[in-house]
């Protein structure tokens, strides 16, 4: 109930906690991730893909209300990232991609083609900016290609056309 995309009710727990605790709540999926899988004897390579899916991302819409509660304090926005690492193959960049991609189109309120795109575009834009792909040896043409896939299949999801100008 602590990700908006698990979110059905239209209750958001998150309006009862500090940014902080939000922002504990939402990055130790990854450490249990991990636990699990090592639990459940999955592969390094798997493991791998879970530590990495966030990279050393934030949670930055916590991040913002945490500066918006406290305007005369510098807030850190280290205290509102993932542990990481970033990811180190082009695959684990990739689902990376795939995953925020994922997640974050289901808060928009009404897709549309050009709302789907503006927001891969943001989401890639932001990742690239953060260099959580310097790791990963993967190219600005794949990274292309990848946001015009992505994008694609968003509006698949969604039964979105692309709008065509008059």
């Amino acid at each position: 109930m602590y990700f908006i995309e698990n979110q059905s009710t239209g209750v958001n727990p998150h309006n009862d906690l500090s940014p902080r605790d939000s922002t504990k709540i939402i990055t130790d999926h990854v450490i249990k991730g991990v636990e699990l899988a090592k639990k459940h004897n999955l592969p390094d390579r798997i493991i791998d893909f879970i530590r990495t899916h966030h990279g050393t991302s934030s949670t930055y819409y916590f991040f913002k209300k945490e500066q918006e509660l406290n305007p005369d304090t510098k807030v850190d926005i280290k205290k509102f990232q993932y542990q990481g690492p970033i990811p180190f193959s082009k695959e684990t960049a990739i689902l990376m991609m795939c995953d925020a991609a994922e997640a974050a189109s289901k808060s928009l309120k009404t897709p549309t083609a050009q709302s789907i795109s503006n927001l891969i575009d943001k989401i890639f834009d932001k990742q690239m900016a953060d260099n959580q792909f310097l790791n990963s040896d993967i190219t600005f043409r794949e990274i292309k290609i990848i946001k015009k896939v992505v994008k694609k299949k968003l509006m698949n999801i969604y039964h979105l056309r692309v709008e065509y100008p008059e």
